[in-house]
């Protein structure tokens, strides 16, 4: 059995130029390291620009760090270091691997809300194309989306609407990495307590996961341990044993 942790971040460092600024300099990420294991979720914690959301960018390899290593263990053996990746790498990683629920649904436009969501399940090979369509179908329908909304662009939905298909996309395909960043923002008590099940399932399934949740009731209720950003030295929390 491996035994490795899916994420072990190891002294991360992440320097912003800002060049309307004469080239200030602004670090936000400085030596960070954690883990993360099968069927965890860490949760990140501290004040707003303590580098959360940056720390999740790199994760996913949207931003690229200047320093210390972000590798990720999949389950077939293999390690890939998102700092020294190749984009041909981290587009195959998140393909089979990695998957991002962001603040913000971006998508082609005039692609109907079902084929956004099946669209995931289809890349990473997991299944076909009908199939791919009666998943997406029933994690909308869990999500209390209308299913008069199943067929249109999500981008005229409202930002609750858009939030759910941005959700339903992260989970319809089996990630070993889950990356979280405020997915319950803008939703309702109703399907909050779906987005929880959603998670907790994922974390049964061996999903290791980072999120973050501004949310404490949602926190408290999926987090295995918190890990606080921008602390002088390592700081985590740990879930009670009940």
């Amino acid at each position: 059995m491996n035994k490795q942790p899916v994420l072990d971040v190891r002294g991360l460092h992440k320097t912003f130029t800002l060049h309307l600024r004469e080239g200030l300099r602004l670090p936000v990420l400085n030596a960070v390291s954690l883990t993360v294991a099968r069927g965890e979720c860490l949760a990140l914690v501290g004040p707003s620009g303590q580098g959360k959301s940056t720390l999740m960018k790199c994760l996913y390899g949207s931003y690229g760090a200047d320093g210390g290593q972000l590798l990720v263990n999949t389950a077939d053996g293999a390690t890939l270091d998102l700092v020294q990746a190749a984009p041909q790498q981290v587009i195959a990683l998140r393909r089979r691997a990695l998957a991002f629920v962001s603040q913000f649904l971006r998508v082609l436009p005039r692609v109907s809300a079902l084929e956004v969501v099946a669209e995931r399940a289809i890349s990473a090979g997991e299944t076909d194309e009908q199939l791919a369509r009666e998943q997406a179908a029933e994690l909308l329908a869990r999500l209390n989306l209308p299913q008069g909304l199943w067929g249109l662009p999500p981008a005229t939905f409202s930002g609750g609407e858009q939030q759910r298909v941005n959700i339903a996309r992260g989970f319809i395909a089996p990630a070993e990495l889950l990356l979280l960043d405020e997915p319950t923002a803008s939703l309702d008590a109703m399907n909050r307590r779906v987005v929880i099940e959603l998670i907790e399932e994922a974390k049964a399934a061996g999903t290791a996961i980072v999120g973050i949740f501004h949310d404490e009731e949602v926190r408290d209720a999926v987090a295995s341990r918190c890990h606080t950003m921008g602390a002088p030295t390592p700081a985590e929390t740990h879930k009670e044993a009940a």
